[in-house]
């Protein structure tokens, strides 16, 4: 083989292996934080007039106090964790209750017409949690009843067991697990 030959297979080898390197540090950085971060739209505006996002920090869950339970207006327990018959009006969910996972016991109000859930900071329920994407999922009020949309998430969301594609219900008082996360929407 000729010298020139020689030196070209070498540097092919090289490229070759440099590309192999690259292409574990992307996946290794995909793997320690994330995909890229992707902005979801927001088409709200403020009081005064001017669109854009809430300057607000995400909203803290609070712990569900026990003397509400105690004073009966804690939702009651189905042995099935199926949904309840509606009761009109007053059916409507108002507060998201977090059932299982790393904050379980605490709950947000739904005051906002759309609530995001991930693992970003800025999404109003923040899950801190592995198995959760950045952007996972987001629940949308339609008049008295709320949307949940799961936002083409890795590991998925699941409504009562079964795993969302595209938008679907949710009804008052059924589980949505995002992650090790189960949370429901009560009046």
């Amino acid at each position: 083989m000729s010298e020139l030959t020689l030196m070209i297979l070498r540097i092919g080898f090289l490229l070759l292996l440099w590309l192999f390197i690259f292409a574990i540090v992307y996946a290794l950085r995909s793997d320690l934080f994330g995909a890229p971060v992707r902005k979801l739209p927001n088409n709200s505006s403020t009081s005064d007039g001017s669109a854009g996002r809430q300057t607000a920090a995400p909203v803290a869950a609070t712990p569900v106090s026990a003397g509400a339970a105690a004073q009966g207006t804690a939702p009651p327990i189905t042995p099935s964790g199926g949904a309840l018959p509606s009761a009109g009006a007053s059916a409507q969910a108002r507060v998201l209750v977090i059932t299982s996972g790393s904050a379980a016991g605490t709950s947000l109000p739904l005051d906002d017409s759309v609530i995001t859930i991930g693992r970003s900071t800025d999404s109003t329920l923040a899950i801190v949690d592995e198995y959760t994407s950045t952007y996972h999922a987001k629940l949308a009020r339609s008049g008295d009843q709320w949307l949940l949309t799961d936002l083409d998430s890795t590991n998925g969301t699941k409504l009562a067991g079964s795993r969302v594609s595209g938008t679907v219900l949710v009804p008052t008082f059924t589980p949505v697990t995002i992650g090790t996360t189960t949370f429901e929407l009560r009046p």
